[in-house]
């Protein structure tokens, strides 16, 4: 059984609120989580949790096995430094922030000349907020398996978990699954706001949108076969999917999500350029 260790959120927005519910939800002890957030509202609702909070890194640190950086971009860096003095040689450190490199940030922790090699980058979605996100993770060379595996238990408390290469990868990875429910949201969006203007009310529309994606993705999830093949199951020839799908052909939708998934990719590197530094 994982035996949780004592775990440090720096930053207490929605990804970290997300992630402890998750850590409560699998048993792990309240005692083993601190979060150190600046805004009084926020330090208020997490104590209001029995989660002991601080303002601003201090020496508490020193006593954490595991830190959570949950900030944005262009927060980083300041916030890494700031709780660097308390950081020892055998603390894991996971970085949620989008675009901050592993090299970026195993060098503030230690130096350009000896990195500090404890890092792991990773890159969760917002359904962890309901136990259904999806992370992925990367890290350096010199991680330890052992540290790996607590990287991997404590991000599974929210959702599955995928281990990729390195930061491009990752990048990737926030074009495709960090970003990717925004796509789903506005495929809603489409599909609700097209219910409407075929004559279905808005609740009809939701309640059908909502129950088709669900299921569709449960049918996708559950086959052992491609989504290519479902696709041409539902497609019977000159048929009315037929008729809708060469619109999305004609509309070149599979290279428009292409697309946007490089915009998304692309400005994962160009963060990391602005912010890594």
């Amino acid at each position: 059984m994982f035996k949780f260790p004592s775990i440090a959120f720096i930053g207490g927005g929605n990804m970290a609120n997300a992630l402890v519910s998750g850590l409560l939800n699998q048993k792990c002890p309240s005692e083993n989580l601190h979060v150190i957030e600046v805004a009084d509202t926020l330090r208020e609702q997490w104590s209001a949790k029995n989660i002991s909070t601080s303002s601003t890194p201090d020496a508490g640190l020193t006593n954490k096995k595991v830190w959570i950086f949950a900030v944005k971009p262009q927060q980083m860096k300041e916030v890494v430094l700031a709780c660097k003095p308390w950081l020892s040689s055998d603390t894991l450190v996971i970085s949620i922030a989008a675009g901050i490199s592993i090299g970026s940030l195993a060098s503030w922790l230690g130096s350009d000349e000896s990195p500090y090699q404890n890092v792991v980058r990773c890159m969760p979605n917002t359904p962890a907020l309901v136990g259904a996100g999806v992370t992925g993770l990367a890290a350096p060379l010199g991680l330890s398996l052992q540290d790996r595996d607590t990287a991997t238990n404590l991000l599974s408390a929210v959702g599955q978990t995928v281990w990729v290469e390195d930061d491009r990868a990752i990048d990737a990875v926030t074009a495709l699954s960090g970003s990717g429910p925004a796509y789903v949201f506005l495929f809603i969006e489409a599909l609700i706001q097209g219910g409407e203007s075929l004559g279905l009310t808005a609740q009809q529309s939701k309640e059908l949108a909502l129950a088709t994606l669900a299921g569709a993705t449960k049918l996708a999830s559950n086959s052992s076969e491609p989504p290519s093949t479902l696709r041409e199951r539902v497609t019977s020839k000159g048929g009315t999917t037929a008729a809708a799908l060469a619109v999305f052909q004609d509309s070149k939708f599979v290279h428009i999500v292409s697309e946007a998934m490089r915009a998304a990719d692309l400005r994962a590197a160009e963060l990391s350029k602005e912010f890594g530094a």
